[in-house]
Formats: C-alpha cells, sequence, structure tokens
C-alpha cells in the first residue's frame, strides 16, 4: 500500500484523496484550520436574538462537469445541497451551511487539522512534513492542495518548473464582512452585484436551509480589498458596514453581531493545466488555481491529480 500526504483538506485536496483512497492508497490529510471548510468555511455567532449563521467564503457553486455533478447529485439525496434560485439556474448551496459538503468529505479520511506544514523534506525515496508538531512518518508521495502563493515557496526547493507555474499564478484577495441584525433591513433584493466597494452583498439567513437572526455577507472588489489588504478586521467591518448601509438604505440598522474576514487568496486567475504532478519524485499541486475560480475547479482538478498519480503508479508497476 503506497502512502500520501496531502497538505490543505478542502475539496481539492478532499477530492484528491478520494481518489487515492479508492484504490487502496494510504490518505493522510493535513490542515491548518482547525476544522473542514477551507474557502467554503461557515461561522456562527450567538446573538440576544439567537445564533447568526454566515458562509463568509464561497457563496454557492455551479455544476457543469459529469463527475460533479454525479457528486452534487450525491449531496442532494443525503439533503446536504440544495439549489439557490436567487443566485442563478445552476447555482447550489451546502445546507444547513456551505461548509458541510466539506465536512463530509473529511469525515471519509484521516484528516489532521491545526497542522501547518511549513516544508517538504526529500529522504531517500519519501517525504517527511516540516513544521512545528508535525509526525516523524514518511509518505511515498506529497500533493499541495494549497493556493499558488502558499505552494510555490514549498515547491522552489524540490521542482522549479512546478514552482514557476506557481509563482506566475497570482490571486486576487477578498475583504469579507459579516453583520447580524434584529430586524430584516428594508431592501426588496436578497442579493447585490457591483454596487461601489461591493462586487457582492446577500441575506445570507433567506437562503434556503437556513434558520436564525437577518444576516448578511458582504464582500469587498478586489481592487478595494487589496487597496486595504493590511488593515486588521476592526478597522474593515465598519466600512463594509458603511458600504451595505448605502447600498441597502438601512443607515439606522446597526448589527446585533459583525466581523470581517480578509481572504488574502480569493480569487485565483485559472491556468488552465489542471494539476502539476513530478513521477520521479513524487510531488504534485492541485486547486482551483490551475484551472479556474470555481469550486467545481478545484473538485475537478483534485480529482484530475488523483487519476494522474495512480495512473503514473500503475505504469512504473
Amino acid at each position: 500500500m503506497r502512502s500520501v500526504a496531502i497538505i490543505g483538506a478542502g475539496i481539492a485536496g478532499l477530492s484528491c484523496a478520494d481518489v487515492l483512497a479508492k484504490d487502496g492508497w494510504q490518505v493522510t490529510l493535513f490542515d491548518k484550520g482547525r476544522k473542514a471548510g477551507g474557502r467554503m468555511s461557515s461561522r456562527r455567532v450567538e446573538t440576544p436574538h439567537g445564533e447568526a449563521s454566515f458562509d463568509f467564503g464561497a457563496q454557492y457553486f455551479t455544476v457543469r462537469h459529469d463527475g460533479f455533478a454525479a457528486e452534487v447529485a450525491r449531496w442532494a439525496d443525503a439533503g446536504l445541497a440544495v439549489r439557490w434560485p436567487d443566485a442563478g439556474a445552476d447555482a447550489w448551496i451546502g445546507v444547513p451551511a456551505m461548509n458541510v459538503v466539506v465536512r463530509e468529505m473529511a469525515a471519509r479520511h484521516e484528516v489532521r487539522f491545526s497542522h501547518h506544514v511549513s516544508g517538504l523534506a526529500r529522504e531517500g525515496m519519501s517525504w517527511r512534513l516540516l513544521g512545528e508538531g508535525m509526525p516523524t512518518e514518511q509518505f511515498d508521495a506529497a500533493v499541495l492542495a494549497l493556493p499558488a502563493e502558499q505552494a510555490a515557496p514549498i515547491l522552489t526547493l524540490h521542482d522549479f518548473d512546478l514552482a514557476r507555474t506557481a509563482l506566475f499564478a497570482r490571486s486576487q484577495p477578498c475583504w469579507t464582512g459579516m453583520f447580524a441584525f434584529d430586524s430584516p433591513l428594508p431592501h426588496g433584493e436578497d442579493i447585490l452585484r457591483n454596487h461601489g466597494i461591493l462586487a457582492w452583498a446577500s441575506r445570507d439567513s433567506a437562503k434556503p436551509g437556513r434558520r436564525g437572526p437577518e444576516s448578511w455577507v458582504v464582500q469587498a472588489t478586489p481592487q478595494w480589498s487589496t487597496a486595504h489588504l493590511e488593515r486588521s478586521p476592526d478597522e474593515i467591518a465598519p466600512l463594509l458596514l458603511a458600504a451595505l448601509h448605502e447600498a441597502t438604505g438601512a443607515h439606522a440598522h446597526m448589527p446585533l453581531a459583525h466581523s470581517a474576514h480578509r481572504w488574502r487568496y480569493a480569487l485565483s486567475a485559472g491556468t488552465g493545466l489542471g494539476c502539476l504532478w513530478n513521477e520521479q519524485q513524487r510531488i504534485g499541486a492541485c486547486g482551483d488555481w490551475l484551472l479556474g475560480p470555481r469550486v467545481e475547479c478545484a473538485w475537478i482538478s483534485g480529482r484530475m491529480l488523483g487519476e494522474r498519480i495512480l495512473g503514473a503508479a500503475r505504469e512504473a508497476a
């Protein structure tokens, strides 16, 4: 049985894990977060009017690839995903939060959360993970299911051709604000697009399968997010609230709870390569930055890498 360490337990890493585990590989995933989600994360906040829930990463996902369609159909049959017509005819969301589909995928594997992998060491024909608290065990293969900017410095020490691809795949940031209110904002639409500094704003509590008080998620434009990238969440939240007030005309509504989150690597350009793999060293990378800025692209990239690894292993056998 071959072993693989996958760094990053988001959609891409978990999709790759599904393919390899199904073929009998020993798969271990490592993620610096405390729980499954990645850019499909959700957050719950207690308020005097009950628990507010926010999908503060990807707002929805679309389905075009046959393989991903089968996966989404399985989620739907299990009650984990439903359509969200307000966002578009092909828009889907997780229920009761976006992160449930990632959690379901992660539950099928060994995932070690709160493990921040800082690098990889090549020892003979094996890989060992570097970082505080990393295990001493070795793995036959290593997969970086990380944003390009995080994968590049690790790849640079082992395969500069792969690293160069990652170095040129730049992402755009996004500041996201989360606001809960004691009553509905006086605005007839549940979704706003391209209004001032806001690329997106949505009444999260109006999504199918949601409960709790009036909750809004707002996402700033890449240009504005870049200009304010190094400011603190406490500085950003009031600015995003002011933008929401201006967009909805709800200046009298002050939030019960609020927070802001910086996605430093939010929107990938997509290289169109699908995945990266060096069979000689057995190291590779997957993620939406290798296809396009959609949840589905991350899933496809992970699957492509898993199948490529299996194909190379069969040829070598």
